[in-house]
C-alpha cells in the first residue's frame, strides 16, 4: 500500500482543516489508519488513529474536542478534521497504516506504511 497525505496549507489560529490521507495498491478497508505530527524539532508524536470499520477512534488529549478523524473506506480515503487550531499545532503530518494490530495504537513502531507527510501552518 502507498499513501498520499494533503490538505495542508497556511491558516489562522481558530481556524480549520481537512487533511486527506489517500490510499494505493490496496484497500484501506484492511488497515488501521493513524495520524502523527512533528513539528519542528520535536519528535514525532500521536494524534489520532481510527478502527478499519471506522467505529472506534482514539485521540491523544491535546486535540480532543478539535480534531476528529473518519474515513470512507469506499474511496480509500481517511481524514483528518482540524478545527479551533493553535499556532502549537504548526507540523508536518503523517498518516500511517497498521495491518496486523486488532486496535488502534498510539505507537508508531505498529505503523509500517507511512506518507510523506503534508505541512500545517497556523499563524498566531
Amino acid at each position: 500500500v502507498q499513501l498520499q497525505a494533503s490538505g495542508g496549507g497556511l491558516v489562522q489560529a481558530g481556524g480549520s482543516l481537512r487533511l486527506s490521507c489517500v490510499a494505493s495498491g490496496d484497500a484501506i478497508r484492511n488497515y488501521i489508519v493513524g495520524w502523527f505530527r512533528q513539528a519542528p524539532g520535536k519528535e514525532r508524536e500521536f494524534i489520532a488513529t481510527i478502527s478499519r470499520g471506522g467505529g472506534s477512534t482514539d485521540y491523544v488529549d491535546f486535540v480532543k474536542g478539535r480534531f476528529t478523524i473518519s474515513r470512507k473506506n469506499a474511496e480509500n480515503t481517511v481524514y483528518l478534521q482540524m478545527s479551533t487550531l493553535e499556532p502549537e499545532d504548526t507540523a508536518v503530518y503523517y498518516c500511517a497504516v497498521d495491518r496486523f494490530s486488532r486496535t488502534g495504537s498510539s505507537t508508531q513502531i505498529d505503523y509500517r506504511t507511512w506518507g510523506q507527510g503534508t505541512l500545517v501552518t497556523v499563524s498566531s
